[in-house]
C-alpha cells in the first residue's frame, strides 16, 4: 500500500505540472508521441514486445489473441489519434461562462483536469497509447494497468509515452504504469488521491472493479449491440452495414451480437444472411428465422444476451418497430444500436426512443469510437448516464471551477430589499 501510495503522490504532482504547463508543451508531447509510433525503430521494439506477448499466449481465446496482436496498421492509428489531438485546441481554461453578478464583479466558469486518473484494461495494449494521448491533451496525469497477457507490450508503450513527455519537457511521471494486480487492488482501496478510475473488460472484471473501488468508476463493459431491418430496408445496403458491423472487428465492444427484422424486411435479411455466410459467420437463429433458413443453428435464450466477441450472430424477427425497440431495450448493454431504413420517419423514432449512448441511422455499429468521433481516440464508452456517456475523449476527462473576481464586495450586501444581482451573460 505505501509503494502505491507514493505512485499516486508522484502522479499527483506530475499532473499538476502537467495542467500548468503551456498549452504548447502538452502539443509538443502528443507530436513527439506521434512521430516516435511510426519511426522504424521505435516500431520494431514494440512489436518485438507483441511478439514476445502473442508467444506465450497459449491458450488465451480467440478474440482475446485478436485484441493482444499488435502490427503496422495499428501503430499508425495510435498515431494518427496522437496527430489528432496534437491539432486540437487545448482546452484548458476554457471559459464555459462569465458573467456580471455587479459592477466589478464577475464570475467565471472554466475547463479544468480531473487530475489523476486510473484505467485498468484488458487484452488491448494499443489502448495504453490512446489513453496516454488522451490524458495529454486534458492535463491529467494517468496510472495503467493493462492485462498480463500484454506485459511486454505495454511495458515498451509506456516507454514510448514517458519518452515523448520528457522530450517536451514534462514530468514522465504523469503517465505510470502498474505491475500487477496486487497494485491495482490497493489502489481501488484508496479514500483519495485518484479521481476517477475507469474499468475496460469483460462484465466479471469490471464488476470487481466496481465492488473494490473507493473511488468513481467509469465502465467499459459489454458490448451487446444490435442492428434492426426495418420493413423498408434496402437489401444491399443492409447486408454492406451488416457484414461491416460484425467482420472488420468481432472481438471489439462495438460489433453487432443480434440481427433483428421485421415482417417485410425478408429481402433485406436474406441478402445480409447470404454476404454474412460467404464470410463465415455463425448463424443462430430464433424459430421465425430458422422457418426462412432452416440452415441455422437454433439459438436459445442466452444468446440474445450474449457478447460473442467471435464471428457468431443471433437472429431474431420482432414484430414491427416497437418490438424491436422491446428487443433492444430487454437485452441490450445502451453501447450501440443501429436502424436500417428507407422510412425515414421510422429512422428518427428509433434514433429517439432507443436509450443507448450511441444510435446509428443506416450505418456500421462500428463507427462508435473515439478516433472514428474524431476525438483522437477513448478512455472508454460509457454505458451509464452520469458525467460520460459514448466514447469518452478529452471532454469526459475535464471537469470546471469557477471563478470568482471581485473589488471588495460581501455576500451581505446582496438580497431582497438590498443591491440587486445583475446576473448579466458576458
Amino acid at each position: 500500500m505505501s509503494a502505491v501510495v507514493e505512485r499516486v503522490q508522484r502522479a499527483i504532482e506530475a499532473g499538476g505540472r502537467l495542467a500548468r504547463a503551456p498549452a504548447e508543451s502538452r502539443t509538443r508531447a502528443l507530436k513527439a508521441l506521434a512521430t516516435a509510433l511510426v519511426d522504424p525503430e521505435v516500431c520494431a521494439r514494440v512489436l518485438e514486445a507483441n511478439a514476445r506477448d502473442l508467444a506465450a499466449a497459449s491458450g488465451l481465446a480467440t478474440p482475446l489473441v485478436k485484441r493482444l496482436k499488435l502490427d503496422a496498421a495499428k501503430l499508425e492509428t495510435m498515431a494518427d489519434g496522437a496527430r489528432q489531438l496534437a491539432s486540437r485546441a487545448d482546452p484548458l481554461g476554457d471559459v464555459l461562462a462569465r458573467r456580471k453578478l455587479d459592477e466589478g464583479l464577475v464570475l467565471e466558469q472554466i475547463r479544468c483536469p480531473l487530475g489523476v486518473l486510473a484505467v485498468v484494461f484488458e487484452s488491448r495494449p494499443d489502448a495504453l497509447a490512446q489513453i496516454a494521448s488522451l490524458a495529454l491533451r486534458s492535463g491529467n496525469a494517468v496510472l495503467l494497468k493493462g492485462g498480463r497477457e500484454a506485459a511486454e507490450s505495454n511495458h515498451a508503450l509506456a516507454e514510448v509515452v514517458r519518452v515523448a513527455l520528457e522530450r517536451a519537457g514534462l514530468p514522465a511521471d504523469a503517465v505510470q504504469l502498474l505491475d500487477d494486480r496486487a497494485e491495482v487492488d490497493a489502489l481501488l482501496g484508496l479514500e483519495k488521491g485518484v479521481d476517477l478510475v475507469v474499468a475496460r473488460g469483460g462484465k466479471e472484471f469490471v464488476e470487481h472493479v466496481r465492488a473494490r473501488s473507493r473511488m468513481p468508476v467509469l465502465a467499459h463493459a459489454e458490448g451487446v449491440c444490435h442492428v434492426f431491418l426495418h420493413r423498408s430496408a434496402d437489401p444491399a445496403k443492409a447486408a454492406r452495414i451488416v457484414v461491416d458491423s460484425k467482420v472488420t472487428y468481432p472481438a471489439a465492444c462495438n460489433a453487432v451480437e443480434t440481427l433483428l427484422w421485421e415482417p417485410g424486411a425478408e429481402a433485406a435479411l436474406d441478402a445480409s444472411v447470404a454476404a454474412l455466410r460467404s464470410v463465415g459467420v455463425e448463424l443462430r437463429g430464433d424459430a421465425a428465422t430458422r422457418a426462412r433458413h432452416p440452415e441455422m443453428t437454433a439459438a436459445t435464450d442466452a444468446d440474445w444476451d450474449c457478447e460473442y466477441g467471435a464471428l457468431i450472430l443471433s437472429v431474431a424477427r420482432v414484430a414491427d418497430l416497437d418490438g424491436a425497440l422491446a428487443h433492444i431495450a430487454r437485452h441490450g448493454s445502451q453501447h450501440t444500436e443501429a436502424i436500417v431504413a428507407e422510412d425515414r420517419a421510422a429512422a428518427e423514432r428509433f434514433l429517439a426512443e432507443v436509450d443507448a449512448a450511441c444510435v446509428f441511422h443506416d450505418a456500421s455499429t462500428r463507427f462508435a469510437d473515439g478516433y472514428r468521433f474524431g476525438l483522437g481516440g477513448e478512455v472508454g464508452i460509457g454505458t451509464g448516464k452520469l458525467h460520460a456517456r459514448g466514447p469518452v475523449g478529452v471532454d469526459g476527462l475535464l471537469t470546471f471551477r469557477w471563478l470568482l473576481r471581485g473589488s471588495g464586495q460581501v455576500s451581505a450586501e446582496y438580497g431582497p430589499g438590498q443591491k440587486p444581482f445583475l446576473h448579466e451573460d458576458l
